[in-house]
């Protein structure tokens, strides 16, 4: 390791259990969302959320795009959550292993900033990191770049002074870490909340086969394998 490193960690399924704490109630904030504001059935705002989820990465900017959704409303309506701070959970030993890390840490996120504070306060970790990179900053040219959008992962490491040789994704989605990788930075894909949603079949996992496939072996744009943030400082990363 080196301390020249800047750590970007994703935040849901990453430093928390989300598929427990926030994912299900997002999952029917956002279809109920969508059936008001498009007047669809519930069956066509699923698969509307999941045709932008893996046409665009993210079902916001299909919404944007197609819909003439505004992005600050749809991210407000839809992470409102009442109780989220008593179903978040992560667990200490990582904490403690990020604190230790040596390097630059910071928050990368396409949740809005309100929800990831939210998170993080919970979890008594928000001290931890240099910064919380949320979708509301991933902006460019007046249009949403949300992961994995490789030129907002560019703009990411050139906004932090670095090259993206010197950035670590630290993440549970694999079309992230494909597109991280694929700039130069190092990646390390975090299986221990993806392994349990997978095997109850969580239906936020935008490709369940290719996550299934990959969960004991590794692909070739991920660098490591971890099931606990405690084995970050044990892994040789390029």
């Amino acid at each position: 390791m080196t301390k020249s490193r800047v750590w970007l960690f994703d935040l849901d399924n990453t430093l928390h259990n989300a598929s427990v704490a926030s994912f299900r109630g997002i999952d029917e904030s956002m279809s109920a969302y969508i059936v008001e504001e498009l007047g669809v059935s519930r069956e066509e705002a699923h698969a509307l959320r999941l045709t932008y989820l893996l046409r665009y990465g993210a079902t916001l900017l299909g919404l944007v795009r197609h819909h003439g959704i505004k992005a600050a409303h749809f991210l407000h309506q839809t992470h409102l959550l009442p109780g989220l701070e008593g179903r978040v959970h992560g667990h200490p030993h990582d904490f403690d292993a990020i604190a230790r890390l040596p390097g630059r840490k910071f928050v990368l996120t396409n949740a809005p900033q309100a929800y990831a504070q939210r998170v993080l306060g919970s979890l008594g970790i928000g001290m931890m990191f240099d910064g919380v990179l949320s979708i509301e900053d991933m902006v460019m040219f007046k249009h949403l770049r949300p992961k994995p959008d490789t030129r907002m992962l560019r703009w990411v490491a050139a906004r932090l002074k670095v090259p993206p040789s010197r950035c670590v994704l630290v993440e549970d989605t694999l079309q992230h870490q494909k597109a991280a990788h694929s700039i130069g930075m190092a990646t390390v894909w975090m299986q221990r909340w993806v392994r349990l949603a997978h095997r109850e079949g969580a239906k936020h996992l935008a490709a369940p086969r290719k996550v299934g496939v990959y969960l004991h072996r590794r692909p070739t744009y991920v660098c490591a394998r971890i099931v606990s943030l405690r084995e970050l400082r044990a892994k040789r990363l390029p």
